[in-house]
């Protein structure tokens, strides 16, 4: 099942079911007016959804062409979006870029932040950006969204808290990084807010492609309409969701509509860093992880950052070569108040 929120008068958007073929789309205000509203009564709605999935797949009901223009992230706003670095080549590269080593529990114990939940940006909405100092990039992500979920809950109890997946965008501001990292107290304005796919899907929607804890497929990223990078999510993956999950929920209960991201999406080369697409290899999900290599073998990097004008596509397609949760397409513009 797939499910998006179209743009409407109100601010959490109004909530329809989406065509496997991402054409056509379906109102579901009459179950649930919101996502939001859904997850919060999941067991009640979920049937409710499918039943209205399948009427619309059978043409048997009201439809209306879906534009992926028209659509919101798929929760305009949540309770809690969480990020993990669950890809550690992604993190180790980052701190060798600056000549840090990496502590060995960053194996075992995944690194997460808690970003802006309170307002996310739509799929096919400009990046505002103030300062070209400020180094923005994209960043290419799986994320997951759960139900309700007890603190301390087991791995096991965290994978069947998870009710559906979407890609993202995790927008950054690089330059602002370091200096808020020094204070010892993480991200705050280095992260504005984040674009997810247009639609949300049902795990069982992914078929073989989710293992429970996994998407086996490859994310790809475009930057002004190059092939930017295309690794595959399970690949180097430290941490499974069903992880990241757990870990978020070690001290706190999670309320229904909970979003925890993967990190940046990265993959090794044998025993070293990625290589570009245009090279043979998978290619990176950001920009930064390109200059750290850059960093590495050159000294410096050679590779900017965003500025107005660049545009960024990520998007997954499944094994016949179909869009599974539509495309986030970004330019980026010059903010003004």
């Amino acid at each position: 099942m797939k499910l998006a929120t179209l743009k409407s008068a109100s601010r959490d958007g109004r909530l329809v079911v989406v065509s496997r073929d991402l054409a056509w789309c379906a109102d579901a205000s009459h179950i649930a007016p919101t996502l939001q509203a859904a997850l919060d009564d999941w067991a009640q709605a979920e049937p409710a959804l499918r039943t209205l999935a399948d009427e619309l797949e059978r043409e048997t009901i009201p439809r209306e062409r879906f534009h992926e223009r028209d659509a919101l992230s798929p929760l305009p706003r949540a309770y809690q979006w969480a990020d993990g670095s669950a890809y550690v080549n992604h993190v180790e590269l980052v701190r060798k870029a600056r000549g840090a080593e990496l502590p060995e529990s960053f194996w075992t114990d995944p690194l997460m932040y808690q970003g802006g939940s309170d307002a996310f940006l739509a799929p096919r909405e400009d990046i505002p950006l103030a300062d070209d100092s400020w180094g923005l990039d994209f960043e290419a992500e799986v994320a997951v969204v759960t139900g309700d979920a007890p603190q301390g809950c087991s791995v096991e109890e965290a994978a069947g808290a998870i009710r559906l997946i979407m890609i993202l965008n995790d927008v950054s501001l690089r330059g602002l990084i370091p200096g808020e990292l020094a204070k010892g107290f993480g991200f705050f304005q280095s992260k504005p807010p984040t674009a997810f796919s247009p639609v949300a899907v049902t795990p069982d929607e992914l078929g073989e492609a989710w293992d429970g804890r996994k998407l086996h497929l490859p994310l790809r990223s475009w930057l002004n309409g190059a092939v930017f990078g295309e690794p595959d999510c399970q690949v180097d993956m430290t941490f499974d969701f069903a992880q990241l999950v757990a870990h978020v929920a070690k001290t706190r209960p999670l309320t229904a509509g909970t979003i925890v991201g993967s990190g940046t999406v990265s993959n090794k080369l044998g025993d070293g860093p990625g290589k570009p697409v245009s090279e043979g290899g998978k290619g990176y999900s950001c920009i930064a992880e390109i200059r750290m290599i850059e960093t590495i073998y050159d000294g410096a990097p050679k590779t900017r950052f965003m500025i107005p004008g660049d545009q960024v596509r990520i998007e997954m397609l499944d094994r016949s070569g179909k869009s599974i949760f539509g495309a986030i397409e970004q330019t980026v513009v010059r903010y003004a108040r």
